[in-house]
């Protein structure tokens, strides 16, 4: 039985977790509305790039034609990573930078897959899409941003944990989801607080966890480095860089004949995060709704397209994987999209009927003090 005490110490803790986060867990609803439309959006804003309807037989073109392609049309510029997305599987998309480790100026070249022709070269670091999709990820602020919106991702989980324990003792003389709009704008709102938190409660534990776990993902991503990858490439740890790369289609080869069950995921070029300066990151994906989101790479020598290791990702980079589309909604189609969208609303309200909670709540004790205060200096 919950004691005066608890109850106190309960309130205490989802106050101040609430506070804290409230302001940002705002803006990262606010940002994360467009990002679950953002193929939707990019299709009305006209940045979608169609797949020409022609007459083809034969074979798809090489992975080598593609890639002389998106060299040829950005020239001086170092592929980074070459990928499809799962909409579009006629198209490939070849991410490029002046360095393989850059961490600015990208540009995005999209080819036919069937002729090697370029199609278009989206815009990537400008526009709506990028603005929400920087404030929702980092803040525009890197790895220090992604750290603390994963802060205000933890305290929210304190603050919807401590609002379930408060919920129950103070709501059994309820009847679920009563609203009591005789008893004034106070309780009123109170009321609607506490039912749309008790409403959206497993939605946005899932959100806020996967939220948290995303925020981790760099840090994921390096840790995977320094304990996988680094026992992969061992053997080249002290040779210099390849002075030469051997066929990228011959590269490709290898991975799909070490991996026969499973299909091209995408290919990260040497020298990039999932790669080594020595390799070409191939990998691999099943094709369930479940295991076309779960990657195993395939590690092949990038100067005589020979393999070289391939492993299963560790459990860490299988959460990551699994709670990114989790987080968006982003596996179930338009009428997923659309309850995760109603959900994010309704979770805007609980935050600002919270914050309006203590904002009326803290203001109706300025008054009273100031009047002790005058009538003590009156007396």
């Amino acid at each position: 039985m919950s004691t005066q005490s608890s109850i106190r110490t309960w309130a205490w803790v989802h106050k101040w977790s609430s506070l804290v986060c409230t302001v940002f867990m705002l803006l990262l609803c606010l940002t994360g509305l467009p990002l679950i439309f953002h193929h939707e959006i990019g299709d009305w804003l006209g940045n979608h790039i169609e797949t020409p309807q022609i007459a083809h037989q034969g074979p798809l073109a090489s992975m080598d034609a593609l890639l002389a392609s998106a060299k040829t049309k950005q020239p001086g510029m170092v592929p980074l990573y070459m990928y499809r997305e799962e909409d579009e599987p006629l198209q490939w998309v070849i991410s490029m930078a002046k360095t393989a480790t850059a961490e600015s100026g990208f540009k995005q070249v999209v080819l036919d897959a069937r002729t090697a022709q370029v199609l278009g070269e989206p815009l990537v670091e400008e526009g709506f899409m990028y603005v929400m999709f920087k404030l929702h990820v980092d803040l525009f602020a890197g790895l220090p941003g992604m750290l603390f919106l994963g802060l205000m991702g933890f305290l929210l989980l304190v603050a919807i944990i401590s609002g379930v324990v408060l919920y129950a003792p103070f709501m059994r003389k309820l009847a679920f989801g009563e609203i009591r709009r005789q008893r004034g704008k106070k309780l009123k709102r109170l009321d609607v607080h506490n039912f749309l938190g008790i409403v959206i409660l497993s939605w946005a534990l899932v959100v806020a966890a996967t939220g948290v776990i995303n925020a981790w993902s760099d840090l994921l991503i390096k840790y995977w480095q320094f304990d996988q990858m680094s026992q992969m490439i061992a053997p080249y740890k002290n040779l210099p860089p390849p002075d030469r790369f051997a066929s990228l289609q011959a590269s490709v080869q290898v991975a799909q004949q070490t991996e026969p069950d499973m299909q091209l995921g995408f290919i990260a070029f040497p020298g990039t995060a999932y790669a080594s300066p020595h390799h070409y990151g191939i990998f691999m994906r099943g094709d369930s709704p479940i295991t076309k989101r779960l990657f195993k790479p395939v590690l092949v020598d990038a100067r005589t397209a020979t393999l070289t290791d391939s492993r299963d990702l560790p459990w860490y980079l299988v959460a990551l994987l699994v709670s990114q589309p989790l987080h968006f909604g982003d596996y179930g189609g338009m009428t997923l999209k659309w309850l995760w969208a109603v959900l994010d609303v309704i979770t805007i309200i609980v935050l600002w009927t919270g914050l309006m909670l203590w904002w009326k709540k803290r203001h109706q004790y300025v008054p009273d003090i100031r009047s002790r205060i005058t009538l003590s200096e009156a007396y």
